[in-house]
């Protein structure tokens, strides 16, 4: 799975030599592929329970360094959370190349810009998939980097630039963390794998600053406040089809985040505590973004702001979660919580990936980035229109779309741990949905002005793009049960029960 886009990234520019379709093509059969593999480990790690495979071991068992000088290994460990997001990287992946065959066919350098996609999503599967902290750096890195490298395509917009050059501090900062991170806990050690880690650690001095420096680093590249500074810059200034795939990455650190604190020190955190910490990451991330975003003019930097805001809902479901633990269990209302949080990654996934699709269909077809300038859009772009209100409203939280059914999740348990935090949680939903009314009434309403009078929706494929994530928001939002038993709840299941994931990788001894 990691490997198939790894290959396709070094085979894209010679064939990019062949002819510009065929690469296009080759590129999203890659991305098939990729995702076929990914439902078929899905399949088999929600049925069988988790899958784990050791390179560089004589066999796929010794998932451990005993016995051997160098105590290294390539270790993949699969979970119900890590499939989970997989998935989610893999669909955007695939709408976000779907969309750039047209949005982005005017630019120049583009084997190098899908070759950057697929080196990408690599780094994000590789994230989500492996099972020892080196690689998670190394992957981390390549993420950094090919991130960095598509924000900055826009080379003759300086604020690209500049927005590239914030993203490439952000990830080095960051990145310099996690290595700094995986040299303590190798010294104090001897090993890397996270499970055996997770089985070993002490909670040592240099373990808590270990802790600190990976939850600083992960916090940075998932956007949460207060490291949020570099999201709506890149969100904004990147090309729409990148910005989805910004969506995506940030969701990969989110997902690192909830490893580390979980997983690798799940045995020895207090959970309460761990929990109330995140819930104030999470209320600080939906107040500043949902502020923020009142004030913007500028389409994407306004999903950029939005962005940030809907880290904090997924910040606080999961912390509602763990903060309720009591004696050692977790009450129903704390599982239901987390599974929320992590419903709502899914469903951020697709609300943000609709909203920034439309954000660049407008620009596409208009010139426009400043909602000021903008007007009557409704009359020539009518299924882009359509679409946008598909996603203000599950952005929104309304009915009956997919953001409703997370958002009550978080709502309901987060009354249940603290009323304040469900009245702050709905007032930010509304205030949300008066910043997409004033995005609607801008964009879309009104006359038709003069210099749009000729303006024409987006091309098919931009459209398919489209009409696949609002597909998938308006079925996630009509059958949540559906999707909550089936992959929701195992991905819960697996982040509040650690032991589990620790003892398949040990039981390998």
């Amino acid at each position: 799975i990691i490997a198939l886009p790894l290959l396709g990234a070094f085979l894209t520019p010679l064939i990019s030599r062949i002819h510009p379709k065929i690469r296009n093509v080759f590129v999203l059969v890659i991305l098939i592929l990729t995702g076929f593999l990914t439902m078929l480990l899905t399949r088999d790690v929600l049925s069988n329970g988790i899958r784990v495979y050791v390179l560089g071991a004589a066999s796929s068992t010794l998932t451990t360094p005993t016995g051997y000088i160098m105590p290294v290994r390539i270790i993949l460990v699969t979970d119900a959370l890590s499939v989970l997001m997989a998935m989610i990287s893999v669909s955007l992946a695939f709408v976000a190349a779907l969309y750039s065959w047209k949005f982005m066919e005017n630019r120049t350098g583009l084997d190098k810009y899908y070759t950057l996609l697929l080196l990408l999503l690599a780094g994000m599967l590789g994230m989500e998939l492996t099972g020892d902290m080196f690689n998670l750096f190394v992957f981390l890195e390549i993420t950094s980097i090919s991130g960095c490298a598509l924000v900055a395509f826009y080379t003759d917009r300086g604020e690209s630039a500049e927005a590239a050059f914030k993203y490439m501090v952000i990830g080095t900062v960051g990145a310099l963390f996690v290595l700094f991170a995986v040299a303590l806990l190798y010294g104090q050690y001897n090993a890397l794998n996270i499970g055996y880690l997770a089985s070993r650690i002490q909670y040592s001095f240099i373990d808590k600053i270990a802790l600190v420096l990976l939850i600083g680093a992960f916090a940075m590249k998932a956007g949460s406040v207060p490291m949020h500074m570099w999201k709506p810059d890149a969100y904004g200034e990147a090309p729409s089809s990148v910005a989805i795939l910004l969506v995506a990455s940030s969701l990969a650190s989110l997902y690192a985040l909830l490893r580390v604190c979980f997983t690798l020190y799940g045995n020895v955190l207090n959970t309460v505590t761990v929990g109330w910490v995140i819930i104030v990451l999470g209320i600080l991330s939906i107040f500043v973004g949902v502020t923020m975003a009142l004030v913007q003019n500028k389409f994407a930097r306004l999903i950029g702001y939005t962005a940030v805001a809907e880290v904090g809902y997924m910040l606080l479901g999961v912390g509602v979660g763990f903060a309720s633990f009591t004696n050692g269990s977790i009450p129903d209302y704390g599982f239901k919580a987390i599974q929320g949080g992590l419903f709502h990654i899914m469903n951020d996934a697709l609300d943000l990936g609709l909203l920034f699709c439309v954000a660049g269909a407008v620009f596409y077809s208009t010139g426009k980035r400043d909602l000021n300038k903008l007007g009557g859009l409704a009359h020539n772009m009518k299924y882009t229109t359509i679409f946008f209100i598909i996603g203000l409203a599950a952005v929104s939280g309304l009915p009956p779309m997919n953001g409703f059914a997370s958002k009550l999740m978080i709502y309901e348990t987060a009354y249940q741990l603290n009323p304040v935090l469900s009245i702050i949680a709905i007032l930010a939903s509304i205030l949300m949905l008066g910043v997409f009314v004033k995005v609607f009434h801008s964009a879309f309403l009104g006359p038709r002005l003069k210099e749009f009078e000729n303006v024409k929706d987006a091309p098919k494929s931009m459209l398919i793009a489209m009409g696949i994530l609002a597909a998938f928001i308006i079925i996630f939002g009509l059958f949540p049960d559906t999707v909550i038993n089936t992959i929701v709840e195992p991905a819960a299941n697996a982040l509040i029960n650690p032991q589990t994931y620790i003892d398949k990788i040990l039981g390998g001894v």
